[in-house]
């Protein structure tokens, strides 16, 4: 588990990047977790664009699934926010996606449980009085060596990089 509390949309902008660089080859499952306006769709944005998506990143809040071509994989961003029941998501067709390296961006994964593939890192962000505070949990083997060696000071060196 990494842990960064209180950071501002540039920081979590520079921590998607630097998950992006993890997961740029092998694909996986990212879970992202929070209330409206946590920065959810933010963090997926940003990620997507490290991986080399060029076109514009629209949140899926009412299309429900967008895809990318980014490089070698296919990154699948769903927003599951007007899910009633997880049986609902067998509508969305997943099944039919799913071919070659596969990156999965799922916002309100909650709404499905149990008719997901299961996470390889749940990001949890929540609001906080100085900006956002934002856990990341492996919940696998691939999942733990993208968190490893992911720490704040890196963060923010790459934060005044930006900058």
């Amino acid at each position: 588990m990494v842990r960064f509390d209180g950071i501002d949309e540039r920081a979590l902008a520079a921590l998607a990047r630097a998950l992006a660089e993890r997961v740029r080859e092998d694909g996986g499952v990212i879970y992202l977790v929070g209330p409206l306006g946590a920065g959810k769709t933010t963090f997926a944005r940003a990620l997507l664009h490290a991986l080399g998506v060029g076109a514009r990143v629209k949140s899926p809040t009412y299309t429900l699934v967008e895809s990318y071509a980014a490089g070698s994989l296919t990154a699948h961003h769903l927003d599951l926010y007007r899910i009633a029941a997880a049986e609902e998501v067998e509508w969305l067709g997943l099944r039919d996606l799913a071919s070659g390296v596969q990156l999965w961006l799922i916002e309100w994964p909650e709404r499905a449980h149990g008719a997901l593939p299961e996470p390889d890192v749940t990001v949890e962000l929540a609001h906080a009085p100085s900006g956002r505070d934002v856990t990341l949990i492996a919940a696998s083997r691939p999942g733990e060596s993208w968190l490893h060696g992911l720490d704040v000071v890196s963060l923010q060196q790459q934060v005044r990089a930006d900058s």
